[in-house]
This record gives structure tokens, sequence and C-alpha cells, in this order.
């Protein structure tokens, strides 16, 4: 029987993602962005409560999912679908999306005036921190993508030499207690591999996490049955997470990744419980959500270009530019999608 919790969670944090880029516009950490008007402690606090779990969850989900895809298709079959839904999507992007918002952060930080043939050429020639701040060559938001195709694939291997029914009885026999303090060789992991702050080393962790543990029925029952002291250290750490930052400015990354893990499980016994059903809303976004994430942080940074030129404060360019690159991306997700489709018939 198909998980509809996984659909809904995993279409809830994408949607979440134009908040959190939209508020990236007035980061007060340093982060910076490609279009970066000054800071809001408010609206950087709102991005520092959701930043330790909100992609982190979707590397579990991705996890969970590949066991019950493998249960369905051949080891072949699952590369082939790998390919077309990651690695192609994931190449047209970097043709198609990112170098336009690179080329707009160039505009606004650099005042750029040329065309966007020259801009693509400096696009490709130019390496800095990959973040495409500075116009430089990034992947953009397309990192999840390419990163979720090589850990898909080193999985693989494991999968082999580890199959999941070699190893279930004894994971299952893990308390809940136990199941939270994995929080530490993802910790561990996040030093490997890591790209400015995006560890592949993580993310395989989460992954495999997904697939062993957090995909076993018998761990879920038994994180179901403790969720009222799960949640309440979620809640607890999540204010000290504030508190630091508001303090420090600093809160470490064994404290972020022990708040992550710890707020991926609540969300994933929430979600059991409260989203386990297919309603209109699953059946539009377990289509959509996937090019919404592609098509989003390049159609976020262009719109946003203009208002923050356009209008004046902040509570007022922040909601125009959320709602509004929302509408714009769905409405480029049913145009581009649309003449796929009546391509492919």
């Amino acid at each position: 029987m198909r998980k509809h919790y996984i659909d809904n969670l995993r279409n809830l944090t994408i949607l979440l993602l134009f908040p959190v880029h939209t508020f990236m516009i007035w980061n007060d950490f340093g982060s910076g962005f490609y279009i970066w008007v000054g800071e809001s402690r408010l609206l950087s606090t709102l991005i520092v409560l959701v930043n330790p779990w909100f992609m982190p969850i979707l590397f579990v989900l991705a996890g969970m999912s590949a066991r019950y895809a493998l249960q369905r298709r051949t080891v072949k079959e699952f590369i082939v679908q790998r390919i077309n839904k990651l690695l192609i999507p994931f190449v047209a992007g970097m043709l198609l999306l990112v170098p336009f918002q690179t080329l707009y952060a160039r505009k606004y930080f650099y005042g750029y005036t040329g065309g966007v043939l020259e801009n693509y050429g400096y696009f490709f020639t130019h390496l800095t921190d990959f973040s495409g701040y500075d116009g430089a060559f990034s992947p953009g938001q397309l990192w999840f993508i390419l990163f979720l195709f090589v850990i898909s694939m080193i999985s693989l291997i494991l999968f082999r030499y580890l199959p999941y029914d070699s190893v279930s009885a004894r994971i299952a026999r893990l308390p809940a207690f136990g199941v939270l303090l994995l929080f530490i060789p993802i910790w561990l992991m996040y030093y490997l591999g890591n790209f400015g702050g995006f560890s592949i080393g993580k993310d395989l962790a989460l992954y495999l996490m997904g697939y062993y543990v957090l995909s076993n029925d018998n761990i879920m029952e038994k994180l179901e049955s403790s969720i009222k002291w799960l949640a309440s250290m979620c809640i607890i750490g999540t204010v000290l997470l504030v508190v630091l930052y508001y303090k420090l400015a600093y809160y470490g990354d064994l404290w972020i990744n022990y708040i992550g893990w710890n707020t991926i499980l609540v969300l994933l016994v929430l979600g059991k419980r409260y989203l386990n059903k297919s309603t209109r809303f699953t059946v539009y976004f377990n289509r959509a959500s996937y090019p919404i994430y592609i098509l989003h942080q390049t159609i976020l940074v262009m719109f946003a270009y203009y208002i923050v030129q356009k209008c004046r404060g902040t509570a007022l360019q922040a909601g125009i530019i959320c709602i509004g690159s929302f509408v714009l991306t769905v409405a480029a997700y049913h145009v581009l999608w649309g003449v796929a489709d009546r391509i492919k018939k």
C-alpha cells in the first residue's frame, strides 16, 4: 500500500522553499544570496527555525521511497528511472535555468549590462565558491538533484552487498532513543564531501537512514509510541537553537545535526498520523512538486530583482515575492510541462 504521508511531506517541504528563499533576500547570517537587500532578524530567524531539517528530510524521504521502488523495479529499471528523472533534468537546468539567476545576481550587485550569451560564457568559465551569488558557475537549486543522483548510484552498490532483509530484524530491535542517537553518524558524515555547507556525506547518511531504518514499520511504531518525549525534546532544542543564534550568532554543527534529525523523526510520525491519505493536494503536487522545485529559484530571483526596486517595505516586498514567484512558477510548470506532454503524444 502506498504511504501517502511520504508524498505529502515531500510536497509540503518543496512548497516551503518559496518563503525560505524569499527570506534569504534579507538573511543576516552572512550567507548572501542572488538578490540581497539588507538584514532582517525576524525573517532570518524563520530560516534558522527550518534550516536544520527542511532539505535533509528530502534525502530521508528519497531513501524511504528508494526502498519501496526497488521492491517493484529491477536495479536496471531503477537506474534508467534515476537517469531520466534526475540526471537529464540536471543537465537541462544547468543550461536553461541557473545561468539566468546568476545573470540577475550580476545585474543586481555589479550593474552588469551585457547580453545573455556573454553571461553564458562568464558562467561556464568562472569558478569561485559555487554559490553563484557573484555570477560565477553554480549548480544553484539543482545541487539537490545532482547529489541525489550520485547518492542513488552509490547506494545501489551498498544495497547489493548489504540487502535490506539481511539487517531489518536487527534494526527493528533499536529503541526509539537509539534511533534518535543516529544523529551522531549523520553529524560525523557531515565532514565528508562538504562543499560550502552542502555535504554529500551527510546526505548519503540521511538517504541510508531513510532506506534501512525509517522505512522499517517496527521502527515507525516505536517512534509513534515515543512521540511525546521526542516532540518535547524537539521543541526545547529548537528554542535553544534560536537562543544560541541570538546570543552567539552560531549554534554549531553538532547541535544543528541533532535538532535536524530530532525534527525529522517528529515530522515523520506526525505525517504518518495525519497526512497518510491521498487528497487533491496529493494528486496534484505528486506530479507538480518536482518541476516546481526545478523552476522555483530561477523565477523567484528574476522576479525579486524587479520587485525590490519597485516596491518599498520589507513586509510588502517579501509578501509579493513569495506569493508572486509561487504563482509564476506554477504557471510556468503548466506551460512547459503541457508542451512537453503534447510533444510526447
